[in-house]
């Protein structure tokens, strides 16, 4: 098989509902990663912080399409696909603070906090070393022999990782249940993908190992639900991994302390105006009659005090304790069937 091109058009069928509760989880992603952003500038928050404001339709698409049971994997972009899954976001912003409240107890920070529960498995630093342990966690569904898929997410930079293309051959050589989810924002660390990729349609790479995959509109949420659909039931099905390059667009710097001098205001400004994913899914809201003005302000309220909630929790919870330096450091033996 090669990789393909979709040209499907159709938007899957949502209820008004649904379509509110993908305005509300992306506005979440936002406000929190605004925050987020406040609580940097204020040195609450220490090392890297990498925000997702741009960029929230492609995990918010996704975890629509997912299960429980799914699993996820992602690099240090991370705090969206968190919220996204159903993290508590005062765990989130605790983590990020480097306090003891914090999903791995204020000693991962930004890049680097897990949830067995929600199965969430990072948050890693290190560029697209993600993706090869993403493909470990779907062979073990693959051995158990459910019918469970995973999400590994990276961006167009770590798409041209060795590393990437070992793991796409390894996935489609043993058909294993993997998506991996290129999230291109076109920019990578600070560098065009123009400037930087030969070839840049990262999808089209598959084909040098027969994996299925499209390209997808990333700034619209149920394009990314109906393209995250088919790559769902094509994994479920037992065909093997299957590629989804989603075109996305970060509106802030690669992390906080980038400027971002590499592209124009205006560039910024165009993608805000015209094409921001939560306006889109306002809209349509609005004209559809689904919601009113003063319906959406009170999810706009309810957001805003959930995320400062999280910044409260965030800074009333203490600072782990120096014993904390000796603990989780080995990983205990536990049953396979548990794992």
């Amino acid at each position: 098989m090669a990789a393909r091109k979709s040209t499907a058009k159709a938007k899957p069928n949502v209820s008004a509902e649904e379509l509110l509760g993908y305005y509300k989880d992306m506005l979440l992603i936002r406000r929190f990663e605004e925050k987020a952003g406040q609580l940097y500038g204020m040195g609450l928050i220490g090392g890297f912080c990498h925000l997702y404001i741009g960029q929230e339709a492609v995990v918010v698409g996704l975890e629509a399409a997912a299960k429980e049971g799914d699993k996820r994997i992602t690099s240090y972009r991370d705090h969206g696909h968190m919220l996204a899954c159903g993290m508590d976001p005062k765990g989130v912003m605790a983590e990020l603070t480097g306090r003891e409240g914090g999903y791995s107890k204020g000693k991962g920070g930004s890049m680097h906090m897990f949830s067995k529960e929600k199965h969430f498995y990072g948050g890693h630093g290190i560029v697209a070393a993600q993706v090869p342990l993403g493909a470990g966690l779907a062979f073990s569904d693959k051995y158990k022999g459910n019918d469970n898929v995973t999400f590994i997410y990276f961006g167009d930079g770590a798409a041209n990782q060795g590393q990437v293309y070992e793991t796409y051959n390894m996935a489609e050589l043993w058909d294993l249940p993997a998506i991996f989810v290129i999230e291109n924002n076109q920019y990578a660390m600070g560098t065009s993908t123009k400037r930087s990729t030969k070839s840049p349609s990262y999808w089209e790479r598959g084909a040098a190992y027969g994996i299925e995959g499209e390209e997808v509109d990333g700034m619209d949420v149920l394009a990314v639900k109906d393209a995250g659909e088919r790559a769902v039931a094509y994994c479920r099905s037992g065909k093997g991994p299957y590629i989804l390059e989603v075109m996305t667009y970060r509106y802030r710097g690669h992390s906080m302390s980038d400027p971002a001098k590499y592209r124009t205001r205006d560039e910024v400004q165009k993608m805000r105006e015209e094409r921001d994913a939560i306006e889109m899914i306002r809209q349509m809201l609005l004209t559809g009659k689904h919601a009113t003005e003063d319906d959406l302000k009170a999810v706009d309220k309810e957001v805003k005090e959930i995320v400062n909630e999280s910044a409260e929790f965030a800074k009333e919870s203490p600072e782990p304790a120096l014993e904390e330096l000796w603990t989780d450091i080995y990983a205990k033996e536990v049953p396979q069937e548990a794992v």
